[in-house]
């Protein structure tokens, strides 16, 4: 593997075991998927119970409007909103560009440049991107084309997503340079339950890169 900073953020949280195994292994980041339709759905309510003192907290919201969000992250003690659905630059704004990350779906453009320039409008209005394989949603276990995105210049740190687990992340890191890795059904026992095997067969390899430096 290439050595790089990289921060690690752990998505599809349901269980303080799994946040708690998680943060033992290393994760910077801890997220939780306010979309009802998700198996991985978990209530604001819930999720603020769960300690996560050791990571920042990551909210995934699809098509959410900016005051949806806003009152869910106040409840659930976020720090951060991962936006995948149709929201807009202003909905960005509004929420705080310090807080957005922002997923993109490089299949949904015709070329690497079209893709940097999407990136281009949205880089001041997010503090991260989120690159994820297929062309909506996520945690569906399909990988990116990962040698496509090795000339990628991103205005701001992105975070590979798309399948991503002990198998694939060695060759994932040798063909592009993410800031961070975005773990979710790749370490999955069943969708929403982590498997504490397959997140330390991901994660244990990763020890000798230098954690990302997180504001």
């Amino acid at each position: 593997m290439k050595k790089h900073s990289f921060a690690i953020k752990v998505c599809g949280i349901t269980r303080q075991s799994d946040l708690s195994t998680a943060m033992g292994m290393g994760a910077h980041f801890c997220g939780f998927v306010f979309h009802p339709g998700s198996p991985r759905y978990i209530a604001p309510e819930r999720a603020a119970a769960l300690d996560s003192a050791l990571v920042r907290r990551v909210g995934v919201f699809v098509n959410q409007d900016a005051e949806e969000i806003m009152e869910t992250m106040k409840t659930a003690r976020l720090e951060f909103a991962q936006l995948h659905g149709a929201q807009s630059l202003d909905c960005a704004r509004r929420i705080g560009p310090e807080k957005v990350i922002r997923v993109l779906w490089p299949d949904r453009y015709e070329s690497l440049d079209a893709l940097q320039k999407e990136m281009e409008l949205w880089a001041d209005s997010c503090a991260w991107f989120l690159l994820d394989a297929g062309s909506h949603g996520g945690g569906h276990g399909v990988s990116l084309d990962w040698n496509a995105l090795a000339a990628l210049k991103s205005p701001r740190p992105w975070f590979l997503a798309g399948g991503l687990s002990s198998a694939s992340l060695n060759k994932a890191l040798e063909q592009c340079t993410p800031n961070g890795i975005d773990l979710n059904s790749g370490v999955e026992a069943i969708p929403g339950q982590k498997s504490p095997q397959k997140l330390l067969a991901a994660l244990k390899p990763l020890i000798s890169y230098t954690p990302y430096h997180i504001a």
